[in-house]
């Protein structure tokens, strides 16, 4: 957590509280973490002068730093599955007439984050202060990590879908600034599994070939995978001879995740089932299952 010991606008019993918090938290990890900077006096540790959250506020004489692009995960989803620990990167563009220092990011979500009331996840960045690399006299390209524990971070389902993606960075001068709790969004998801069995196998020309399946994500809740019930699922099909898959038809998992059609052998190929998926679960796409026709 990178609340610095030098916040000079946090005083008195608030400044105790911002920073005890944290490490009440940070010793307990049988509980989420839902305290995060809500002002660049909690990140940088600075009465410095610019925007705090209301982006749209901002003029055109304010000096403060400009963020030009933010890119989360590469640009990807996040996704996790039920224990298996995820490091990820953000890094922020910005630019200032005396350079820029140092940035900050995390994601949360909620609708609020100034009251753990109105916040029930926030992922907050592995380091104190962001490595920065210069693009120009006024322009750098800053860095954190940020490491996500599924039992811990992501403790309820309903957390997979749209995160808020928090900004800062920090002019040159250590005075001027940019911050917003709003600067763009990311998706986190449950990850997914498919699997795909075509049998039998040979089949004789003419025969019945029956695809059996099944769909199912990642529960954060009890940390195992469930299937996922009434989601449309594509059957593909390639000939031995080919290297593109066709879509022979499109059915839906049943209560309980599994998958199950025919259809009439004619030639050799492969059998799979693939998943689009959806804004809360990543698309997944099974190996072909080889079926020799004779």
């Amino acid at each position: 957590m990178r609340i610095r010991a030098t916040v000079a606008a946090v005083t008195g019993a608030l400044a105790l509280s911002a920073l005890a918090i944290p490490a009440a938290h940070a010793d307990d990890r049988s509980v989420p973490n839902l305290h995060k900077p809500t002002s660049a006096a909690e990140v940088f540790g600075t009465t410095a002068k610019g925007s705090s959250k209301a982006a749209a506020a901002t003029t055109a004489a304010t000096a403060e730093p400009v963020i030009s692009k933010v890119v989360v995960n590469g640009g990807k989803d996040i996704v996790l599955g039920t224990t298996a620990l995820k490091t990820i990167s953000i890094s922020l563009t910005a630019s200032h007439a005396s350079g820029v220092v140092d940035a900050y990011a995390d994601l949360w979500h909620g609708t609020d984050p100034s009251s753990e009331n109105t916040i029930d996840g926030a992922i907050l960045p592995n380091e104190d202060a962001a490595t920065c690399t210069k693009v120009s006299a006024t322009t750098s390209t800053c860095k954190l990590t940020f490491t996500i524990d599924p039992r811990y971070d992501l403790y309820k389902n309903s957390l997979a879908g749209t995160w808020h993606v928090t900004a800062a960075a920090l002019a040159g001068n250590n005075t001027d600034f940019a911050y917003t709790d709003f600067y763009s969004t990311a998706r986190v998801q449950r990850l997914s599994a498919l699997t795909v069995n075509a049998a039998p196998e040979p089949v004789r020309k003419g025969g019945t070939i029956t695809a059996t399946g099944k769909l199912s994500r990642a529960n954060w809740e009890d940390h195992a995978y469930h299937g996922y019930a009434g989601q449309p699922v594509k059957l593909q099909f390639r000939k031995k001879t080919s290297s593109t898959y066709t879509t022979v038809k499109t059915i839906k998992t049943n209560s309980t995740g599994n998958l199950k059609t025919t259809v009439t052998a004619s030639v050799d190929g492969y059998w799979r089932y693939s998943f689009a998926g959806t804004s809360t679960t990543p698309a997944v796409t099974t190996a072909g299952d080889f079926v020799d026709v004779r």
